[in-house]
């Protein structure tokens, strides 16, 4: 079973020619689905209203991640990885597409039913291939009378909304085609435990990085500001991806190791000199400043060698997650380590003194 970009083309000059518009489709698959940009609607006779493309993945934050950021996620430090830009998963039970075809049948000239997440079915190509068992070529399977009766699913490529343009996106062009209950298709781009891991890693919340300072407020040249974290502030944040009807899960946890220090000028000391933090084994990062320890070199923080001329220095603070993820069959392993940082204004003063 194959469809490449020319047959798919093919099948839809195909359809065209057969007087079908392409500026509607009668989306098919489960309840839980969304309508998303682009073609898109729904039926009576069981037609549930399904966005085309769209996934079916559950993903819940099992824990962590308390006064997680609504804003951009995790940002991956290998600039080579990239989550699944697509794969397939169940989008239809047999009755469901009868009634899109039945529907199809009722209005041929306004709808088309999408069998791929970038192509469209019109009456004649569904009746031939899901009702009457006629293939259209190319490979692609046929079926008398929609299966009725079997256990399973027709099941259709999505696309990770992420990865929208990228050309590995347009890798799940199947067409729509059946699989037996509680059994995983094995083609290329199958979803895997490894898949929904990675899903879930975009799906992460953690919280917004804003570090403790002293002093607060405004720092003096030359002298130390102590940069840390209390314990529980960042704690170990977990996701949880599951396929309904395939039993494919996966949790991705994302632990914080260190935290990055960029002080927002040239003209500055870190502390340590790499500014890498470490997470301490009570789960604080850095220590919290006490009195008299103004002259002491931090375990963590800057010293600003020059003052702010008006606008305030930008002190980047990114803490560095390690990713690892477990999943359904004994599966599991590691991801590459994400980072998420926050960014506070820092007023630096000179030495105040005195001359007698």
């Amino acid at each position: 079973m194959r469809t490449t970009a020319k047959a798919g083309a093919l099948l839809l000059a195909t359809a065209l020619a057969l007087g079908f518009s392409s500026t509607a489709a009668h989306a098919i698959g489960d309840k839980n689905n969304q309508n998303p940009p682009g073609p898109s609607g729904g039926a009576d006779n069981n037609m549930l209203n399904a966005g085309v493309g769209k996934t079916n993945i559950k993903v819940s934050q099992v824990s962590g991640g308390k006064g997680g950021s609504s804003g951009k996620g995790l940002g991956s430090v290998d600039p080579n990885w990239k989550p699944p830009a697509c794969w397939y998963e169940p989008a239809a039970t047999s009755e469901q597409v009868k009634a899109a075809t039945d529907q199809l049948k009722k209005t041929p000239n306004e709808n088309l039913v999408p069998v791929t997440p970038s192509l469209s079915w019109g009456e004649q190509l569904m009746v031939d291939t899901f009702e009457k068992g006629k293939s259209p070529g190319d490979g692609i399977k046929s079926y008398k009378n929609f299966n009725l009766g079997k256990d399973g699913k027709f099941w259709r490529g999505v696309v990770n909304p992420d990865m929208e343009g990228d050309p590995a996106a347009y890798e799940c062009e199947e067409i729509l085609f059946w699989q037996d209950a509680g059994i995983i298709p094995k083609i290329a781009n199958a979803p895997t435990p490894k898949v929904l891991a990675s899903y879930a890693y975009d799906k992460i919340k953690v919280p917004d990085t804003k570090v403790e300072l002293k002093p607060e407020g405004k720092s003096t040249v030359n002298l130390p500001t102590w940069v840390w974290l209390d314990k529980g502030t960042f704690e170990d944040v977990k996701v949880r991806a599951e396929l309904p009807g395939t039993g494919l899960w996966a949790e991705t946890t994302a632990k914080p190791v260190s935290l990055h220090l960029e002080p927002g000028t040239a003209d500055a000391t870190t502390f340590p000199a790499s500014a890498e933090c470490k997470v301490n084994d009570d789960g604080s990062i850095g220590t919290p400043y006490t009195k008299g320890s103004s002259k002491e070199d931090p375990p963590c923080g800057i010293s600003y060698l020059r003052a702010t001329g008006g606008d305030p220095y930008q002190l980047k603070a990114s803490i560095t997650w390690e990713i690892a993820w477990k999943g359904s069959g004994g599966t599991g392993g590691d991801l590459p380590d994400g980072t998420f940082d926050g960014t506070q204004d820092i007023d630096v003063q000179e030495i105040q003194s005195i001359n007698r």
